[in-house]
């Protein structure tokens, strides 16, 4: 039998992902892919009208879209309505290639679903519990307030599934647990949550700052950028593409995929292991800290897709950490089930686990939870 069914739309730059979510725990209905949105498909209500031809829409109840960025603005989902639409897109400014894709796409849904409740989802609504000392960045307070520089925080869609579906692995409840997650995907962040709150996460104004990404450094020096205006003679247009699209690791080992960079390092590529040493150690540095914020961590959590598949990153991550009772079973872990799994021995202080992420099933729940 269906149940309420939700269309939940991710719009990027140039795709416009989708998938019909059943909210009751029926079978999910239709998903898709459109890429190629502004060069092949003109724009995203194209893209839009080409994913319902291919779709099953009957019975949706709602449209929920996965916003990446609400600033200071939005801690929750929003219904949205004509000055949501618009908050959203003013804030654009915070993330120029994320935010108006999404407008485009809720413009084009609630053109396309007349009647039907559109919910926007924020990736940063997640992290709106950060306190003040791990919000705030130490530069001129003035300045920083004119013109919203603070840490959001991103992937709180997927820390939040995340999180909920760990504590029902663990068996405890979600409001006594002390975890650290780490979304490892092409985008990669961590997170410390204290009671299912976030506590303190990689990702800052923008997705840029933390861990080691497949194109983005995260942590460097400031100054690097100035060092590279001045004396390499890069504009601040050339540095925003070097970090964003051409660092991380394509930047060390020459691909993006963890996938190539793993099987390159196993056939002896200097870059590409040299490219894992960089990633892993920049997520041990993580842990540790979170470890401490927390003042102790009941289990740590990877999801995504490197967090849920590689086993020889996990492995990697964890390196040195048993004074902090972190450790992984060689045989749990090399177990890719594809089902939420522990994967640290029996009995160990720290309990590790890979939990497969579902961004879209969380928006569906969190959309129909506002509109019922």
């Amino acid at each position: 039998m269906i149940g309420r069914r939700v269309f939940v739309l991710n719009a990027g730059s140039s795709s416009l992902k989708y998938r019909v979510v059943d909210v009751d725990g029926g079978p999910d209905g239709d998903s898709g892919l459109i890429e190629r949105v502004g060069t092949a498909v003109p724009n995203h209500e194209v893209a839009l009208n080409l994913a319902l031809a291919e779709a099953d829409v009957s019975g949706v109840v709602a449209v929920g879209h996965r916003i990446v960025h609400g600033g200071p603005v939005f801690d929750s989902a929003v219904v949205v309505d004509d000055d949501v639409e618009r908050r959203i897109e003013e804030l654009s400014a915070l993330a120029p290639l994320h935010n108006p894709p999404a407008v485009a796409g809720i413009r084009a849904a609630r053109a396309a679903f007349p009647g039907v409740p559109q919910v926007a989802v924020f990736d940063t609504a997640f992290h709106a519990t950060l306190p003040p000392e791990a919000s705030t960045y130490a530069i001129d307070a003035t300045v920083a307030a004119r013109h919203g520089v603070r840490r959001y925080g991103f992937h709180g869609t997927s820390y939040r599934y995340v999180s909920t579906r760990a504590a029902d692995l663990l068996g405890r409840p979600l409001e006594e647990l002390r975890l650290v997650v780490l979304h490892l995907g092409n985008g990669a962040s961590a997170a410390a949550l204290a009671g299912g709150r976030s506590v303190e996460t990689s990702m800052g104004l923008t997705p840029l700052e933390g861990l080691v990404m497949g194109t983005r450094s995260g942590d460097l020096d400031p100054a690097v950028l100035f060092h590279l205006h001045r004396v390499g003679g890069f504009s601040f247009d050339e540095v925003d593409q070097l970090l964003n699209r051409r660092s991380g690791l394509l930047g060390l080992a020459g691909n993006a995929d963890m996938r190539e960079v793993l099987a390159a390092a196993r056939g002896g590529s200097p870059a590409a292991e040299l490219a894992l040493a960089v990633y892993t150690h920049r997520i041990r540095h993580y842990i540790g800290a979170y470890a401490a914020q927390l003042g102790g961590l009941d289990a740590l959590v990877f999801t995504a897709g490197v967090g849920e598949h590689a086993s020889e990153v996990r492995a990697r991550a964890v390196e040195r950490l048993g004074f902090l009772g972190i450790a992984i079973d060689p045989e749990r872990n090399a177990a890719d089930t594809g089902l939420p799994r522990v994967v640290s021995p029996e009995g160990a202080p720290v309990t590790v686990l890979v939990v497969p992420t579902d961004e879209e099933a969380q928006i569906a729940r969190e959309a129909i939870d506002l509109v019922g």
